[in-house]
């Protein structure tokens, strides 16, 4: 990782780079599993709700995702919710909501 590049999200939260991993294989969606040790942590959302620590994978879309969107919630082993944001098979957005701390 060069000094320019956004932090990896395995390396910011490798707690949560190993949680989506195995949420990810017990829903048997191994391709995204598979991109998960790759993901950066582009922008963190801006909504500032207390219980949102989202974050983008890729740059912030001008408006909707579109034609190949698709939610993929997960059952995470914490409390809360974890949702993926996929478009045509990548992974987008990372939906982190009523969780604990992150940081």
């Amino acid at each position: 990782m060069t000094p320019d590049e956004p932090p990896l999200v395995s390396s910011q939260w490798p707690h949560l780079a190993a949680e989506l991993i195995t949420a990810l294989r017990e829903e048997g969606e191994d391709d995204l599993a598979n991109q998960v040790t790759a993901l950066h942590v582009l922008q963190r959302c801006g909504c500032d709700d207390d219980f949102c620590q989202s974050f983008y994978t890729a740059p912030e879309p001008a408006g909707a995702y579109g034609p190949g969107h698709r939610n993929v919630g997960l059952s995470p082993s914490k409390p809360g919710y974890l949702i993926l944001d996929v478009v045509k098979g990548q992974i987008m957005y990372v939906e982190v909501l009523y969780r604990p701390s992150l940081s």
